[in-house]
């Protein structure tokens, strides 16, 4: 009966939620962690946090008391425990399923593989080394740190805890983050891949 039991628990929790169980759940974490102890839910703030911890270097930037943000840490390492134990034991039996406009309109674009989140045509091992993939992921990934710090925090900092405060600052950051994915997505990645 127990193992019934365990078995029907894996299955609840392997099946495809619905993304408002997320968005309450993180919803939640917000005012959790300023009752908890003023804290500040972010996520790009945890590189400086490591850097500081590994990197002894005479860099003042890094020269800061760290050990107080170690919730921090631990947050993000739990945060990727979870998603190594969601991909390896509650994976949904079923094939990942991309809505079919979204596949055409990649498929124009000269993306075929469907099979994951993030496409192989992209993102694969195979890609690393091709002037695509240093566009996509060596470039784009400095884009994004350099505009994390420039912009002060990442989009969970704004988005989520920036807006939740009612910090102005916050608001203009995360128009900015939408208007620039919807200007990539229509604009720049269609130019992208006809130059490239």
């Amino acid at each position: 009966m127990r193992i019934l039991n365990h078995s029907v628990m894996l299955q609840f929790l392997s099946q495809p939620w619905h993304w408002s169980v997320a968005g309450v759940l993180i919803g939640l974490t917000v005012p959790t962690l300023l009752l908890l102890g003023n804290r500040v839910f972010g996520i790009s703030s945890n590189l400086r946090h490591i850097c500081a911890a590994c990197i002894p270097a005479n860099i003042p930037f890094f020269k800061y008391d760290w050990k107080k943000e170690a919730w921090n840490l631990f947050f993000i390492g739990g945060a990727i425990l979870g998603a190594v134990i969601a991909a390896n034991f509650l994976k949904d039996p079923a094939p990942f399923q991309v809505a079919a406009a979204t596949q055409r309109d990649l498929q124009a674009l000269g993306v075929q593989d469907f099979s994951a989140m993030m496409p192989s045509d992209l993102f694969g091992v195979d890609q690393i080394f091709t002037i695509k993939g240093l566009i996509f992921m060596v470039f784009g990934g400095f884009l994004i740190g350099f505009g994390t710090r420039y912009g002060g925090g990442c989009t969970s900092g704004h988005a989520i805890s920036g807006l939740s405060n009612l910090q102005f600052p916050s608001l203009i950051a995360t128009i900015s983050f939408m208007a620039g994915g919807f200007l990539m997505t229509h604009f720049g990645l269609p130019l992208l891949f006809k130059l490239f």
